[in-house]
């Protein structure tokens, strides 16, 4: 009975340390408001916005050589890009909340956020609608400042708008193999038109053609991206151009994509100006990416790098529509 006594009055060590040391204070870990912040621009997949923000630099280029009566604005430019890009970026979320749902991103994807639960459903689609509510904002001011007629400005916009929810939202054309000419639509004639008519209240026929280039490339981040995950969307029983036309068509079809601007900047040369030579000086980087693109190995990493191409290529390419002496189809 001594011996039970004893025991009991012994105090026993505890998880919370040494019996010499008072047992600690469990803590809650707060969260870092700017790592919050940073989670959120992550979520926007923000080395992809290139491919909205180029052909809408373009096509403010193109007006600043080609201005309206009432010359380049550069509140203008400013409005118009604080239009743009919010939108797109509202649609990368809208992507990531149909993937996550529809089962198609998984632990293997590139796009982590509701797959880690680095953001809650709540928080994505909060965030999308968001940005889609600060685009439209933008807009009214944008319509305010700039010389072209309402309506058309709101045709182009909301046609933007409403495909950048469409691509996976509601009838999904993504998923129905019809993803790759939104991209090659929005990310090039519609952008570099909807800059131009915000400069000048017009629209230039032949400022098509300048938006080729840019919607080539751009296009082949997409095209790279759905061929790396080629099998896994197969899984998922959706459709894209990669899987109609197989990996082998996938290959040509991407060199295609990569390698077409180029040769077009050499004829503008030859007929026009020689600053088109200038986009030649992402060429080898061009060679290497589509070495990397053939390779098993290294595909995975192919998308960011085309984005990153593209954002370099496109800055040259403006560049290019600066100070070139002759504009093809435009200026004479």
């Amino acid at each position: 009975m001594e011996n039970i006594k004893k025991s009991d009055d012994v105090d026993s060590p505890t998880a919370d340390g040494n019996l010499l040391q008072p047992p600690k204070d469990k803590t809650i870990p707060t969260r870092n408001p700017l790592m919050k912040v940073r989670t959120y621009v992550l979520a926007l997949r923000p080395w992809s916005l290139s491919g909205s923000l180029l052909p809408t630099l373009l096509g403010a280029a193109l007006a600043y050589r080609l201005p309206g009566e009432n010359g380049f604005n550069w509140v203008t430019l400013l409005l118009t890009l604080c239009t743009v890009i919010p939108v797109h970026g509202a649609g990368n979320v809208v992507n990531t909340y149909f993937d996550f749902v529809k089962g198609i991103d998984n632990r293997k994807s590139d796009d982590r956020t509701l797959v880690d639960h680095i953001l809650s459903i709540d928080e994505v689609v909060s965030l999308g609608a968001i940005l889609y509510m600060a685009g439209c904002a933008f807009f009214v001011l944008l319509i305010i400042m700039s010389p072209a007629r309402m309506e058309h400005l709101a045709l182009v916009y909301f046609g933007g708008l409403s495909s950048s929810f469409l691509y996976t939202g509601g009838i999904g054309l993504k998923y129905i193999a019809l993803g790759d000419i939104i991209v090659l639509v929005i990310f090039g004639p519609v952008s570099v038109v909807f800059a131009f008519l915000a400069q000048t209240g017009r629209v230039d026929w032949p400022i098509f053609y300048y938006a080729i280039p840019l919607a080539l490339n751009t296009e082949a981040i997409l095209h790279s991206n759905n061929t790396r995950d080629l099998e896994a969307d197969s899984k998922a029983e959706i459709v894209t151009l990669a899987i109609l036309i197989g990996r082998t068509a996938s290959h040509l079809l991407y060199a295609f994509l990569l390698f077409t601007p180029y040769i077009m900047f050499v004829v503008a040369s030859v007929r026009c100006s020689l600053w088109f030579l200038l986009p030649m000086l992402t060429l080898p980087r061009a060679f290497e990416i589509e070495r990397r693109f053939r390779c098993p190995e290294t595909m995975q990493y192919v998308p960011r790098q085309t984005a990153r191409l593209n954002f370099y290529f496109g800055m040259l390419y403006m560049i290019s529509c600066l100070f070139a002496s002759k504009l093809p189809f435009l200026l004479r």
